[in-house]
Parts: structure tokens; C-alpha cells; sequence
């Protein structure tokens, strides 16, 4: 048995080494917290521009001149991660920093062989090396890596041990992290990596100067196969497995990081949050073609020569693509300056809207025939843009020709005024000359807007008759998001038609598309806008100096980028809207006295021979709402009621005559339906009236 003396003296020994200890922990947590690790709660890392789907579309550097992507496990493949703690640090997911039986056996093998045969350290030590830099190989440097992965490990879990190394491990130059690393190497993110890629990606950080593919091939393919063969010796590969990735080549070439959107990239740079990607609405797909089809196009156009592309959809307004020059470090081509945004001469692009407002008010059918030859509106006497004149034409061939004359004749019944007002309606503000009142001359080209104002305002037409505001996310948070109408439904269904018979470039391959072209005066601006049923795509070629370039047409030299844009877009055609219910659109022989010819006078209207006054619809008002009862058996019918004009009188209800001529000013109207219609009246002279209702 013990003495007592004994047991006391082993009891104070006892409380003693306990205090002793507890005294060593107490100093511990105090270094712990007097000299805590240089963990910053957001690494510095590149600042990254997204596509809608989380794509990288580019990078800037850190200010420090790195590549340096911040990296999530979830953007890695798996079998990576496997391989790269197998390698490094078998024991990465029990170790609390320290490996114990890797430094043993490390310090074992220097023994025995006289030099290092493998290390110790293990990924958290790693990382404690990366933020704090040591200053030499000595013992003393590896004991503070040592303490400070234990301060890491008692501060970040693993999974945030093993991002912050993947983001911040070195891979030659000035690529760091693995995001960086398999961009730079294999042009594509780590989310799907080889088993040759992977091996490779975890040999560099090692030796990441001597073993870079870029610079020693060689050394980096026999790295990459060290790799491999552990693999095989820990479990992890087979043999077979293992071979056959052995057999791939190793590029010897750095690939330049994505380095797409430069304009809206950008734009953006000022909304950047540190560790936050900034996102566009771009998607990097159709970003990568458009861009591809500028610089191409650029290339075959000539010297200073730029194209601009902006392609929306037009369901959400979203931009899915836009190419503010065809080069943003062309000086030459004056490449930083961003085209779809500056404010130039549309040409002949707003022809479109400026019938649709005729077919919106029952001035005008498809095969109604129109004069083109020469005419003076006041003094102003727009040309054709070859020079000549076609005589009597079609509304429909007047629209595809692009005939100048006609357009003006149809612009001076709608009213320019109208005309800009629907356009403001619609977000979009024409810059017109200042103190000036639009005139017919905006019809050909003689007003400014943007290649983004007329991308949005085309979205009305490929989305029936409703436009959406164009965003692309560079715009303020608050920034107001509209929808507007451009025009009705029949309306544009009119448009789309016509546009879409238009013949394609020589070439060009078909795809269903309807478009329309244009060219400023003195050949400055050439345009081409078209769509399908859900897309908008708008080019615009030109000097950034607005030099006039002789025989630059938007026919010739923008409409064949158009086409190639919306295939190599890769976008899915879309089918134009279909015809909306009660679309009037008669073959000639078919149109009713008062649409068989728009206007037979000097100026392009019947002229009355009469003092009378212009029509005018005085029941129902417009903007109305009529309770009829439609939906009931004992519906009843709309009188409708007009004062001035000169009889007789043809009535129109969404472009469609109602049966019969009358000299009568009042008709009745049998809706067949609720819902808003346009009613017209139409005089001998050619003078027309419409009212807009809700018919319940």
C-alpha cells in the first residue's frame, strides 16, 4: 500500500502538471488572440462579370496584377478535390492543422536518406503559407506555419480551409487559384476536368514556375504522370484508368481568360461589390457569336470601319447579346466607344411604324395602290434613294421597296406629330433638331435615335404590338422598367407580314425572319433590323466619326450581318406572331372603293373639292367603354355617329369595312365580340377619323 505521504506528494504533482497545463492553454489563447492569422473575412479576388446563367463573360485583374477567381467547392469537380487531398493531404478532413504522422514520416525519410523525400505539410499549413508569406525554409518558418494552421483550424471549417487554397493556390505567372488555372490552360472552368487535367491542375501548385505547360511542357507532363501514379498507389485510379490519361496530351499553350461584353463589362465596373460577381443578362453564347460575326464583318468591311449588334428578347426586353464596336482596343475603329448607345440617323427604319400607324386607323390595306413619283409637301421634296420612281405601287411593295415618296404621303396622313408621340409613348425619345417640331422628314431618317431605341422599339412588332423596355443590368436599380404599345395587334400583324416577304441578301440564309434596312444621308449609317417571333436583333455599320463611307447601304453591308448574327447566335427560330382575329387584308380586287387608291392630288390625299370640314367621329368618344350586353341574348348594336367630311362615307371596324357605302353620318355596328376595337370612318376625299373602344 501507499503511504500517505507519498499519495500526497503525487496529488500536488498531479494539481501541479494540471495547472501547468491549464497556465500553457491560458497562454495559448491569449497568443492566440493577441496574434490572430491574417484571415480577411473577403479575400481580394478578380472582379468577375457573369452572363444570366452564372458563365464568366470576363474578368478584370486584382489590383496587385493576378488573376485570381474566387473558387466554391461546388464550381470544382469532385474527383479533383479527391485527388488533390489524396495528394497533399490524406488526412486534410480528421487532422485539427497539424499532420503528426506525416511529419514523423517525413523527418523519418530525411533521416535515412539524407534529403527530403516528401513533406508534411498539410493543405491547412498550405494555406497559412499563401496568406502569410515566409521569408526562408527554416525550421522556425515551418513552426509558425504550424501554429498558424492550428489558429486557421480553430477559425474556419474545412470546406472554407479548402476554398481559400483552391483561390489562392499558384499556377505559374500570374494565374492563381484553380478557376484561373484551368481557364488559362484549358479554356474551360473546373467543373468537368479530365483525369489528365486534374492530375495536372494538382501537380502546378508545387512547383508552379519550374512546372508551367506553358514554359516547360516536358516537366509539366512528367509532373502531371507523378500524379497519376499516386493515384493509382492510393486507391483512387486503376491502372487502365490511369494509362489511358497518361496518353493525352498536355497543352502547351496559355489560353487569354473570357474577355467578353467589353461595354457593358464596363459599364458595370462601378456597381462592383469585393467577392461579388456583377451579372448581365447577356448569355455568353449569343455574346460569343455576335462578337464574332463584328469582327468578322469589320475585317471584310475595311479600315475604320465599325459594326455595332444588339440582340433582345422580345418577350422580356432582356438583351441578350450586344457588341458596342467590333473591336474595343482598335483604335483605328475608335473600338471603346460604345455605337449602340450613341445617337445617329435611323434612315428608312422607322417606315414600318410609320404604316403601321395607317393600318392602326384603317388608312390603308396591303394591295391598296399608292403613287410614288415625284412630290412637294410644302416645299420639302423627298427622292427615292436610287433616284427613280416606280409610279403606282402596292402599300405592300412601297414598304419593301423602302420607296421614299410614298412613306411621306402615308406620314402626312398619320400626322408626324402622332408619329413621335407613340414613339415617347414607348420610351424611346428621338433628339430632333432643337426648336424644331417633327416634320416629314423624320420619316426618311431625320431625327436621331439609338441602335438600342430602335432594337426596343422593334420588339413591339416581334411581340404584338407590346414593347418592353431593353435592360441588360449596367441600368440603375431603381431604373423604370416599361411596357408600352407601339401598336395594336392587327397593326403590327400588318407589318410583320410585309417585312417578312422582304427578299434576303444574296447568300443569306433563310430563317424565317422579317427585317427591314436603312441608310442615312450621305451614306454615314447603315442599318438592319429584323426578328422573328421572339427575337430582336439591330445592326448598325459606320465610322465612330459619322464620316460619310460612299456606297455603304444598309442592304449591302448591314443586312448580311444581320443574318449571320441570328445564326451564329444559336437561338432557336421562333415562328412569327400568327394573325390575330379579324385581320382585314383583302386582295386588291377585293378592297372596297375607298382603299383601292390612297390619294390621287400633288400632295398624295383626294382632294376635296369643297369646303366642308375633316370627319369626325363624335359617338362613341374615344377611349370609351360600350355596355352592350354582347355576351347576353338580347345584345344590342352600336350606333355610331360622325359630323363634316363629304359623303359617301365608308365605315371600318379593325381595318374591315362594315357592308355598304352610305351617305348617311350615322351607321349601327353589330359587335361580335368584347374587347377593344377601332372604329374608322373614311370620307370621298380620303380623309379618315378613328376612335378607339371597349366593347363589354
Amino acid at each position: 500500500m501507499f503511504s500517505g505521504k507519498f499519495l500526497r506528494r503525487t496529488a500536488i504533482a498531479g494539481i501541479s502538471l494540471a495547472g501547468l497545463a491549464l497556465l500553457s492553454l491560458a497562454t495559448l489563447w491569449e497568443l492566440d488572440r493577441a496574434f490572430p492569422p491574417p484571415l480577411p473575412a473577403k479575400l481580394t479576388v478578380s472582379t468577375e462579370v457573369q452572363d444570366r446563367d452564372g458563365q464568366l463573360l470576363r474578368a478584370f485583374a486584382t489590383p496587385d496584377g493576378y488573376w485570381r477567381l474566387e473558387t466554391r467547392l461546388d464550381q470544382v469537380d469532385r474527383q479533383f478535390i479527391d485527388m488533390l487531398v489524396a495528394y497533399e493531404d490524406k488526412r486534410f478532413w480528421d487532422h485539427r492543422g497539424v499532420d503528426v504522422l506525416a511529419l514523423c514520416r517525413a523527418a523519418g525519410q530525411l533521416v535515412t536518406s539524407g534529403h527530403i523525400v516528401s513533406g508534411g505539410s498539410t493543405l491547412s499549413m498550405q494555406l497559412a503559407r499563401l496568406i502569410e508569406p515566409r521569408d526562408s525554409r527554416s525550421l522556425g518558418s515551418k513552426i509558425k506555419q504550424m501554429l498558424r494552421a492550428m489558429q486557421i483550424e480553430r477559425r474556419l471549417s474545412k470546406r472554407e480551409i479548402l476554398e481559400r487554397y483552391l483561390t489562392l493556390a499558384p499556377y505559374g505567372g500570374n494565374l492563381e487559384g484553380v478557376r484561373a488555372a484551368s481557364l488559362a490552360y484549358f479554356g474551360k472552368e473546373p467543373k468537368r476536368l479530365t483525369v489528365s487535367e486534374a492530375a495536372l491542375l494538382v501537380a502546378l501548385p508545387q512547383l508552379p514556375e519550374k512546372r508551367r505547360p506553358d514554359r516547360n511542357l516536358d516537366i509539366a507532363h512528367a509532373a502531371r504522370d507523378r500524379v497519376l501514379n499516386r493515384m493509382v498507389s492510393a486507391g483512387l485510379l486503376g491502372d487502365r484508368e490511369a494509362a489511358r490519361a497518361a496518353l493525352d496530351d498536355v497543352s502547351g499553350l496559355r489560353i487569354k481568360l473570357p474577355a467578353l461584353a467589353a461595354h457593358a463589362s464596363y459599364a458595370m465596373l462601378p456597381k462592383a461589390v469585393p467577392g461579388k460577381p456583377l451579372q448581365l443578362t447577356i448569355r455568353k453564347s449569343v455574346q460569343q457569336g455576335l462578337e464574332q460575326v463584328a469582327s468578322d464583318a469589320a475585317g471584310k468591311l475595311g479600315p475604320k470601319l465599325s459594326v455595332a449588334m444588339v440582340m433582345a428578347d422580345a418577350r422580356t426586353g432582356d438583351i441578350l447579346g450586344e457588341v458596342g464596336s467590333a473591336n474595343f482596343f482598335d483604335a483605328s475603329r475608335s473600338g471603346w466607344i460604345d455605337m449602340t448607345k450613341v445617337v445617329r440617323s435611323p434612315g428608312s427604319t422607322l417606315k414600318p411604324f410609320i404604316y403601321g400607324l395607317a393600318f392602326e386607323q384603317g388608312l390603308v390595306a396591303q394591295q391598296m395602290i399608292i403613287e410614288d413619283s415625284p412630290a412637294d409637301f410644302g416645299g420639302y421634296r423627298p427622292k427615292n434613294f436610287d433616284m427613280g420612281y416606280q409610279g403606282d405601287v402596292s402599300i405592300r411593295q412601297a414598304l419593301q421597296l423602302s420607296l421614299n415618296v410614298p412613306a411621306i404621303r402615308v406620314l402626312d396622313a398619320v400626322g408626324p406629330a402622332r408619329l413621335t408621340a407613340r414613339f415617347r409613348q414607348a420610351a424611346v425619345n428621338p433628339i430632333l433638331p432643337v426648336n424644331e417640331a417633327p416634320g416629314l422628314a423624320i420619316g426618311l431618317g431625320g431625327v436621331g435615335v439609338t441602335l438600342r431605341d430602335l432594337v426596343q422599339l422593334y420588339t413591339g412588332l416581334a411581340n404584338g404590338g407590346k414593347m418592353h423596355t431593353l435592360h441588360d443590368g449596367t441600368e440603375p436599380a431603381d431604373a423604370e422598367r416599361i411596357t408600352a404599345t407601339i401598336l395594336d395587334d392587327q397593326a403590327a400583324w400588318q407589318i410583320d407580314d410585309i417585312l417578312s416577304g422582304v427578299k434576303p441578301p444574296k447568300g443569306a440564309m433563310q430563317r424565317g425572319i422579317a427585317y427591314k434596312t436603312g441608310t442615312s444621308y450621305g451614306y454615314r449609317d447603315a442599318w438592319s433590323v429584323g426578328f422573328d417571333g421572339r427575337y430582336v436583333l439591330g445592326v448598325w455599320v459606320g465610322r465612330a466619326d459619322a464620316s460619310p463611307v460612299p456606297g455603304l447601304s444598309g442592304y449591302v453591308s448591314a443586312a448580311p450581318i444581320l443574318f449571320e448574327g441570328f445564326v451564329r447566335s444559336g437561338l432557336a427560330s421562333v415562328p412569327l406572331p400568327s394573325r390575330p382575329p379579324g385581320v382585314f387584308n383583302p386582295k386588291r380586287e377585293e378592297l372596297p372603293v375607298t382603299l383601292a387608291r390612297f390619294g390621287a392630288g400633288s400632295d398624295g390625299l383626294v382632294q376635296a373639292t369643297a369646303t366642308e370640314p375633316a370627319p369626325t367621329i363624335i359617338f362613341p368618344p374615344n377611349g370609351a367603354r360600350v355596355d352592350l350586353g354582347t355576351n347576353s341574348a338580347d345584345a344590342t348594336p352600336l350606333v355610331l355617329k360622325m359630323q363634316g367630311g363629304r359623303a359617301p362615307f365608308r365605315w371600318l371596324v379593325n381595318g374591315k369595312p362594315l357592308a355598304g357605302i352610305d351617305r348617311r353620318r350615322t351607321a349601327t355596328w353589330q359587335p361580335d365580340g368584347t374587347g377593344y376595337s377601332t372604329l374608322t370612318v373614311i370620307d370621298a376625299a380620303g380623309r379618315a377619323a378613328s376612335v378607339k373602344v371597349f366593347v363589354e
